[in-house]
């Protein structure tokens, strides 16, 4: 998984060919924390049909407010610079992100 901040985001999501997955995270947040072990291994399974990557909000506040991040986890789906589908907080099960991620690839 490709880690983003706030010097690489907008080159590798929002100028990106094709579909980008971001996990947007935070530090403390446990929700999050639990999550991410699942992310990690859907990066390792569907990796080659889809880019992976994550931000720390707590450390790019700016990006994650300019992306409308409200509440967290996030699993956003990117295409062509713009957010198409987004899974938060509660939705932001394992299962329905494995759902999310095959509608895509």
């Amino acid at each position: 998984m490709l880690v983003l901040d706030k010097t690489n985001f907008e080159a590798e999501v929002l100028q990106a060919e094709g579909y980008v997955l971001v996990d947007f995270f935070g530090d403390g947040c446990a929700p999050c924390e639990a999550l991410m072990p699942h992310v990690v291994s859907l990066s390792e399974k569907y990796g080659e049909q889809l880019k992976f990557t994550k931000l720390n909000t707590t450390k790019a506040r700016r990006v994650a407010i300019g992306q409308k991040i409200l509440g967290l986890p996030v699993i956003a789906i990117y295409k062509g610079g713009e957010k198409v589908e987004e899974l938060v907080k509660e939705d932001a099960t394992p299962e329905n992100v494995e759902a999310l991620i095959k509608k895509y690839i």
